[in-house]
């Protein structure tokens, strides 16, 4: 068949993804992937190869190739456990997809990992190829990788740092395709994964989460210490927890204190991002697998306005 022919074939299955040159009866394809998955990637390739190989009687040659995307690394941090970091970095990944990024979550609570039932993805299993992870999809439109997903439910992981180190690094330098922000889900403390994930991806900043209460805050401060010597910048502080109200009668009260968070990051010199109330409505949601952050209830709000303000501070960088 003509060069016509097969331009016009392999352009309806890559639009303008695809460059074709004629050699005499040699047709060679140079195929931009740039963005694509690694499973997206393979099936252009495959579709383009048939098109082209349908259309040109000759031999046909194509190259897939594909340009580095500059991908920022948002760490989600605490100093201590149960401070509800999990459930702001699901909802920060939501929040942040809808103010137009292109955003992954990786869960790199690797002993307790908890984003497969915040992201309803407790089925999914990712695959890999060439020892490269591909994230799974979520309903929410946010790519994710947790240790969750490549183990038993329900069995402990007994791990030492190295290998624990070692896990991270798979689920970051996973096949992210064309995600240009990483939210990660950090285990409280300030270990070998902490470590590895300062060391090895240097995060573009982090987010401090924290209750009001004092042990929680004394921890806090320990995180924030740890990236400020590794020179990683802290976005700012989000106080979790913050002031309950009565389903019955409307009080509010503060069970674990008030304005904590924020008296901490004025003391340090550091933004606060705000505050997400102590509600019945995100716990049951959270647990149900459909984080707030991706509806417009009343409890949305605070998670959209924590992103709003940490997506300004990328538009900074």
């Amino acid at each position: 068949m003509t060069q016509d022919v097969t331009i016009a074939a392999v352009r309806a299955v890559a639009g303008d993804r695809a460059t074709l040159r004629f050699e005499g009866a040699r047709a060679g394809i140079v195929l931009d992937a740039t963005g694509l998955s690694g499973r997206d990637r393979d099936a252009l390739e495959d579709a383009v190869r048939t098109a082209a190989t349908n259309a040109w009687t000759g031999e046909v040659r194509v190259v897939v190739t594909a340009e580095r995307i500059a991908r920022r690394l948002i760490a989600v941090a605490s100093g201590k456990g149960g401070v509800g970091k999990s459930t702001l970095a699901a909802n920060l990944a939501i929040a942040l997809k809808a103010r137009g990024r292109r955003v992954g979550l990786v869960d790199a609570d690797i002993y307790g990992p908890s984003q497969p039932r915040l992201m309803a993805a407790e089925d999914q299993r990712p695959t890999a190829k060439d020892k490269v992870l591909d994230p799974v999809p979520t309903p929410y439109g946010v790519p994710m990788l947790s240790m969750g997903q490549l183990i038993e439910p329900g069995k402990a992981i007994a791990w030492r740092g190295p290998m624990a180190a070692g896990a991270l690094t798979q689920l970051v330098e996973a096949d992210w395709g064309a995600t240009d922000t990483l939210v990660l889900d950090l285990p409280p403390g300030t270990g070998d994964v902490q470590l590895t994930m300062i060391q090895k991806h240097k995060p573009a900043g982090a987010v401090i989460v924290s209750t009001p209460q004092d042990l929680a805050l004394i921890d806090a401060t320990r995180a924030i210490d740890l990236f400020d010597k590794a020179g990683i910048p802290v976005i700012g502080l989000v106080e979790n927890m913050a002031g309950y109200v009565c389903p019955h009668c409307g009080e509010v009260s503060d069970p674990f204190g008030n304005g904590g968070a924020e008296a901490t990051a004025a003391r340090l010199g550091l933004p606060f991002l705000g505050r997400v109330p102590l509600a019945i409505g995100i716990r049951t949601a959270s647990d149900a697998g459909e984080p707030p952050a991706a509806g417009n209830g009343a409890d949305a709000a605070a998670f959209h306005a924590i992103a709003a303000r940490i997506d300004a501070w990328l538009e900074q960088r």
